[in-house]
């Protein structure tokens, strides 16, 4: 079998570093930095792999690669690039690349994928991509890349993925992108939020109920399953599941079939499974609450989504990009500073991405001035709580005190001020770990619901500002 590769790159540098690599495992490599080079060089030699950047010297590499898979369906390719966004993972393996690498990339992960794609000799199918399709992820940090290669892993298959990370990382927008660039894109996609279903009804929720099943009953319901049918269903939260759910959700992924509550028919149903949790399984496992065979079932290929405090780099582009989506809803336009930018990305952002969204919003509503700074983001914002005790190195009680120093005394005032500058970042955290489910942080609280709800009037907290679509 021909060891023979063509390498197109016109960093030199890069050049000389993977073509050493590659030849000390035994390769031929023939280096060009043009696509008009390349395509010399595939008209008068046959090359067992290809190995191309995405911006070279004449242009953008990507966009004649379906006209090379044509000319030559059996050369493996892969691809090489400082692109670092989900839209170029997604354009390298939809013009049919073998692999996809974004740069910086580990030599011998790269040695290992042309070793792999000599062997395969396969033609990677090409999947075609509406241009209207949204990508919705933000973020060229190493963390993200993984992430962008694991989507594309799956978009011509119907795995089941299981999607890992704690609360605001963006894991429905993880199965939003599985499913608008796969090969269900023209079916439905139907989330369920397990956590935010009372445990009686979520397996009417999930798989209907006829009229009279139960009290209240008093017409037929589509469940979920059968709404999602051609299309992806997304368990969101799939660890707050009722075990009684989750044995008649592990009957209908194994069986491929449904009753609805209270029927006796069985229906075929044709749906993707996208799962997400926020909590960790295992231990759950352990102890009983989560059923070990329903994991297995789920757990195909799963994806760690990343903390944003592991992602500091992704802050600035984040930041920027919700100030451009709260212009486009009508908000003033703003900009941020250097300055601002380092000081958000000094922030550890517990609640994640959706805190950073929530931040940048309240930014874009209060900032006096177009141009936000630093100062600013410490105005508007105020980092207090845990956030400001960590800051101060000193606790909660010295955060309190020193709240205390610069506030100016007010006769009958001081009490409910120091009440409502340290409850309202308390209120704001708990929903921002639920999603905006006022029972779940009610409970995380350890108040009732009713409590929870005459707070939130009284600090003019909106809960759906904190919910997924909010």
């Amino acid at each position: 079998m021909s060891k023979s590769i063509l390498l197109v790159e016109d960093d030199a540098a890069i050049a000389t570093v993977v073509r050493a690599a590659l030849e000390s495992d035994g390769f031929e490599v023939t280096c060009c930095a043009s696509i008009e080079a390349r395509d010399r060089n595939l008209k008068v030699s046959q090359f067992a792999v290809m190995l191309t950047d995405v911006m070279l010297e004449d242009g953008d590499g990507i966009e004649s690669l379906p006209r090379v898979c044509q000319r030559y369906p059996d050369m493996p390719i892969i691809i090489l690039s400082a692109q670092n966004t989900l839209d170029t993972a997604v354009r390298a393996t939809e013009t049919g690349a073998f692999e996809y690498f974004p740069k910086p990339f580990d030599l011998d992960d790269l040695t290992r994928a042309v070793s792999q794609a000599v062997g395969a000799g396969a033609q990677a199918e090409t999947v075609e991509r509406d241009a209207g399709d949204g990508l919705p992820l933000v973020g060229r940090s190493a963390a993200m890349q993984a992430v962008y290669r694991m989507i594309t892993r799956v978009l011509r298959n119907d795995l089941t993925v299981l999607i890992l990370g704690e609360s605001g990382t963006g894991k429905e927008l993880v199965a939003e992108a599985i499913h608008q660039l796969g090969q269900r894109k023209t079916g439905p996609f139907v989330p369920v939020n397990s956590a935010a279903i009372p445990s009686d009804l979520i397996e009417s929720e999930l798989f209907g109920h006829e009229k009279g099943a139960f009290t209240g009953a008093v017409s037929q319901a589509i469940g979920k399953f059968e709404q999602a049918n051609g299309g992806t269903l997304f368990l969101d939260e799939i660890g707050d599941m009722p075990l009684e759910a989750q044995t008649r959700l592990l009957r209908a992924l194994q069986s491929g079939r449904i009753r609805r509550v209270g029927g006796r028919q069985e229906i075929a149903i044709d749906v993707r499974i996208v799962a997400a949790t926020n909590r960790d399984l295992k231990p759950m496992i352990a102890s009983g609450a989560f059923r070990e065979d329903l994991f297995y079932r789920l757990n195909v290929v799963p994806i760690q989504m990343p903390p944003l405090r592991d992602r500091a780099e992704d802050i600035g582009p984040l930041a920027r990009h919700f100030l451009k989506l709260a212009t486009d809803e009508g908000l003033p336009a703003r900009q941020l500073s250097d300055d601002a930018v380092a000081k958000l990305s000094q922030q550890p952002w517990r609640g994640n991405v959706r805190e950073l969204r929530n931040a940048i919003y309240r930014l874009a509503l209060l900032a006096r001035d177009d141009v936000i700074d630093a100062s600013v983001t410490d105005e508007i914002l105020e980092y207090v709580g845990d956030d400001v005790a960590t800051a101060s190195g000193s606790g909660f009680g010295s955060a309190l005190s020193n709240w205390l120093s610069d506030t100016t005394p007010s006769h009958g005032s001081v009490y409910h001020r120091a009440l409502h500058a340290f409850e309202k970042p308390l209120f704001e955290w708990a929903l921002t770990q639920t999603d905006g489910n006022q029972l779940r942080a009610a409970s995380l609280l350890g108040i009732n619901r009713n409590t929870l709800r005459k707070k939130l009037d009284d600090l003019s907290i909106a809960p759906d500002d904190f919910s997924r679509h909010g």
